[in-house]
């Protein structure tokens, strides 16, 4: 008789399953509540608000998967997008273009900075991004004078109204960062570099891969788009509040990364996955207010999401 034993498929446990699919079961589970309770759910216009109302949430979120990703965090977003609102009022007297241009840069600047931090200065990330989320927020309101500044420009007011084929064009820039996320994490040697620096830092450096250049690189992307999620919120309000703008967002980001299923400890990032998780939080809320329901429930539904989130990632890391 033979002693070779064949050993039986394994099945995917229910946390596998959860962690890679629980934010797309969580979010049909919610349509379906919503087509069943709430009147008037499923229109166009109603489709449209909450996924206008997400795309800064979305484009931040997408910048924080990779630092995340790279086991890092960036608690800044918010201030950046600050800084940008803080911007744009100020040289919108040389063209559009010109004054987001000088916003962006602000944001790619920020990135810079905390990358610089962390990779050349070896701070901790959540250090480095907290000084840099209370400074930011106070430069955007000493450049704003601490006022709400209102303004008339047809550009900004297209990218925050307007549509292409019925679609915002804030919702097609997001699929356009999405899809170049997408493409340099998945088909760059710049990802690759990424998920090794995440994965195991001190193994990249041995391995000769630009580990600080990739650190830089990241921030800088992070500071990118949340400044460009600054311009489109500001561009959809018709104002410049630096003091409203960008507000807890990086909490929200963060929650949408984690419930996406990218792991806080590093090495993976799913794009995709942060888009939806982004999505979830916005319907939780969007239920919420038309259920007639208190802030609070939306807010103790999101933090139950977040540990749930996290404990399935726990287990898989350490099966």
């Amino acid at each position: 008789m033979s002693d070779t034993v064949t050993a039986r498929p394994t099945r995917p446990d229910i946390r596998t399953l959860l962690q890679a699919g629980g934010v797309y079961l969580a979010i049909a589970l919610l349509l379906l509540f919503n087509l069943a309770f709430t009147p008037n759910f499923a229109t166009l216009a109603n489709l449209r608000l909450q996924l206008v109302q997400v795309v800064p949430v979305m484009i931040v979120a997408i910048g924080m998967a990779l630092v995340i990703a790279t086991e890092g965090i960036d608690l800044s977003v918010g201030s950046t997008m600050a800084i940008s609102a803080a911007l744009l009022p100020l040289y919108l007297g040389y063209g559009t273009w010109p004054a987001i241009a000088i916003a962006v840069l602000a944001g790619a600047a920020v990135g810079c900075v905390n990358g610089s931090l962390v990779a050349f200065a070896r701070m901790q990330p959540i250090i480095a991004t907290l000084g840099t989320l209370v400074a930011c927020r106070g430069i955007a309101l000493v450049l704003a004078d601490g006022r709400l500044t209102e303004i008339f420009d047809p550009v900004l007011g297209a990218l925050g109204s307007d549509s292409v084929l019925g679609i915002p064009i804030s919702v097609l820039l997001v699929l356009v960062v999405t899809g170049a996320a997408a493409v340099a994490v998945h088909r760059a040697a710049f990802g690759r570099q990424l998920l090794a620096v995440g994965g195991n830092r001190a193994a990249a450096t041995l391995a000769g891969l630009p580990v600080k250049r990739t650190l830089v690189i990241v921030y800088v992307i992070s500071g990118v788009l949340a400044a460009a999620a600054g311009v489109l919120s500001t561009a959809r309000q018709g104002a410049s509040d630096p003091s409203f703008v960008g507000l807890l967002i990086e909490l929200s980001a963060i929650t949408a990364v984690v419930v996406g299923g990218t792991p806080l400890s590093g090495g993976r990032v799913r794009i995709l996955g942060t888009l939806m998780g982004a999505l979830l939080m916005q319907l939780i809320t969007a239920t919420v207010i038309q259920q007639d329901l208190p802030d609070s429930t939306a807010r103790m539904l999101q933090a139950g999401i977040i540990v749930a989130a996290v404990y399935v990632q726990r287990g898989r890391s350490r099966a």
